[in-house]
């Protein structure tokens, strides 16, 4: 018996050290995290959510706007519109892919990052068009999030170009090897219309997400997820074509980022950082040992509702929690006349939240 122990004992220890993963993890040195103090100091004014069933489907990630109407995109491929006025929900468009982030175009066309098939136009009467699914020779696997600048031009995250959301089982697994490994395999890209050409504006980013142009057009924002910080890379001006990191050091993992209204920026921390997972970031052998665990023996993200705006230098305007995560895995939020509007990776509906309750107008 004592044999028999000693050889399980030896089977599962090499296991562990040995057995191939996906991964391949990168030594790097993570922020001290701060925690819930100064400007994200800990309340509970997100509890106040209301939700709004959105037909079966589940994980309402992005969210726009066209003539007071809210759209969403789900996990089951669907694409869902609310008006606001009559409570009515309907499913939409189906893209036969994964929808993550959206925006309208300036002829009521929508704009969809779809993980799956890339970058999409759909038309007003629902007609789907892939625009992009390529950069120099290389697949776009993981769209994820968009924005439009004045001159027509779409920009775009692609979060991972190892960890393809197809090839990794979904959008959620793939994010979760890519913030594991930290490899640099994000990218920012943009889209012209009128050439139809595709270009890459930053690479190396930890899970490249969250993209928001300015209202003059003049930057475009993106988080990076796995980093915990959000660049700014500059369109116009003596800066153009360099990037700086505007906030670092965030306390979660952020996701979406939506230009709001008076130079707003809305981001979703779709959860809060794990201690484990800072204390072994410059230790790659055992991040890859973790990976190794059957999945439930793995850190997994905690349910904690948070929302916060910043303006276009990073100064931290407003933060919305709600530590009990009732409303939870928060991807960003859309301010929609007296409403902001919240979405989610893995909620069962969709959250709104009145502007009065957090103090605006």
């Amino acid at each position: 018996m004592r044999k028999l122990f000693l050889s399980f004992i030896i089977i599962v220890i090499a296991y562990l050290l040995f057995w191939p993963v996906a991964v391949d993890p990168v030594n790097w040195n993570a922020p001290k995290n701060k925690g819930y103090v100064g400007d994200f100091q800990q309340n509970t004014i997100l509890s106040q959510i209301e939700t709004l069933e959105i037909k079966g489907n589940h994980g309402p990630e992005g969210l726009a706007l066209l003539n007071g109407e809210v759209y969403a995109t789900t996990r089951e491929g669907w694409i869902v519109r609310h008006k606001p006025d009559t409570g009515e929900i309907k499913n939409w468009v189906h893209t036969q892919g994964s929808p993550l982030g959206l925006v309208f175009d300036q002829n009521n066309n929508l704009i969809v990052a779809d993980a799956y098939l890339g970058l999409l136009k759909i038309t007003p009467e629902g007609t789907k068009i892939v625009l992009t699914n390529q950069v120099d020779g290389s697949p776009i696997d993981f769209a994820d999030d968009v924005d439009i600048t004045a001159d027509g031009k779409i920009y775009f995250s692609d979060a991972s170009t190892k960890f393809g959301a197809i090839a990794y089982g979904g959008t959620f697994e793939a994010s979760l090897l890519d913030t594991i490994e930290h490899g640099g395999h994000g990218r920012l890209l943009v889209y012209n219309p009128q050439d139809q050409s595709t270009k890459v504006l930053m690479d190396g980013l930890n899970f490249a997400n969250g993209v928001a142009a300015a209202e003059d057009s003049s930057f475009v924002l993106v988080n990076e997820t796995g980093s915990y910080r959000v660049h700014k890379y500059w369109l116009q001006g003596e800066k153009a074509g360099q990037s700086e990191v505007i906030i670092d050091n965030l306390p979660g993992f952020a996701d979406n980022i939506v230009r709001g209204e008076d130079g707003r920026f809305w981001i979703g921390l779709v959860a809060p950082r794990h201690a484990l997972l800072d204390a072994i970031s410059g230790y790659s052998s055992i991040r890859k040992i973790i990976h190794r665990l059957p999945p439930f023996m793995r850190p997994k993200p905690e349910h904690y509702g948070h929302i916060f705006a910043i303006d276009k230098n990073g100064k931290v305007l407003l933060s919305l929690q709600d530590p009990e995560g009732s409303y939870h895995t928060n991807t960003g939020a859309l301010e929609v006349g007296n409403w902001l509007y919240i979405s989610s990776l893995h909620a069962e509906n969709l959250g709104r939240i009145s502007k009065t309750t957090i103090g605006l107008k």
